[in-house]
C-alpha cells in the first residue's frame, strides 16, 4: 500500500528506548513529525544517519519539526544502539512490526550475513500535525536517502512558500 500525499498515514504507537511510549497521534508539532525509519544496528549506513540527524536535531527542533527514529529491531538491540551510537537526544522506537511496516508501504528484506532474518528498509516520512502525510521518501536498501542538511533547507522553503503536499494526483 503507498500512502499519498494529503491522506492520513496510520496510526503508530512504539515503544521507544527510554521505556516510554510514543504515539503519532499524541504528536503536537508546531509544523511537522519527522519519522525516520533505519534498517537496525546491523547497519552501519543508518548509524552514520542518525548520527547526522542527532546533530541536527535541535535545528530540526527549532524548526517546529518533532524528530523519531524506529525499526523492527528488538528492544535489547535497539537499546544497544542507543548506548553505542552518538544519539543520545534522538527518540529511538523499536519492535516496528513487519506488518504495519506493510501498511505503511515499507519494503521489507530477507537477512544476509550477520543481519537480522528480516528487517524494514529506511524511509523517512514528514507527516503534518493533523497525522496527513506531506512528503516521503521510501527506499529498497540502505542507500540514496535524503540528505540531512537538504532536508533542513527543504523544510525553510516549505515553510516560507507554504509549499504545498504534492503527488496526491
Amino acid at each position: 500500500m503507498m500512502i499519498k500525499p494529503r491522506t492520513k498515514t496510520p496510526d503508530l504507537s512504539i515503544n521507544l528506548v527510554n521505556d516510554t511510549q510514543w504515539t503519532l497521534t499524541d504528536q503536537h508539532p508546531e509544523n511537522f513529525i519527522l519519522l525516520v525509519v533505519y534498517r537496525g544496528k546491523h547497519c552501519p549506513i543508518c548509524k552514520k544517519y542518525l548520527q547526522t540527524i542527532q546533530k541536527h536535531l535541535s535545528e530540526f527542533i527549532e524548526k517546529g519539526v518533532n524528530v523519531i527514529a524506529i525499526s523492527s529491531d528488538s528492544e535489547k538491540l535497539a537499546k544497544a544502539t542507543y548506548d553505542e551510537w552518538d544519539v543520545a537526544d534522538l527518540p529511538i522506537g523499536y519492535n516496528f512490526p513487519i506488518a504495519d511496516a506493510r501498511e505503511w508501504g515499507l519494503y521489507i528484506s530477507k537477512g544476509i550475513k550477520e543481519e537480522p532474518k528480516e528487517f524494514i528498509e529506511p524511509a523517512l516520512f514528514i507527516i503534518r500535525p493533523d497525522q496527513t502525510l506531506y512528503a516521503s521518501s521510501i527506499q529498497t536498501m540502505p542507500f540514496a536517502r535524503p540528505e540531512i542538511e537538504a532536508l533542513l533547507k527543504s523544510i525553510d522553503f516549505i515553510l516560507e512558500e507554504e509549499y504545498p503536499a504534492r503527488g496526491e494526483a
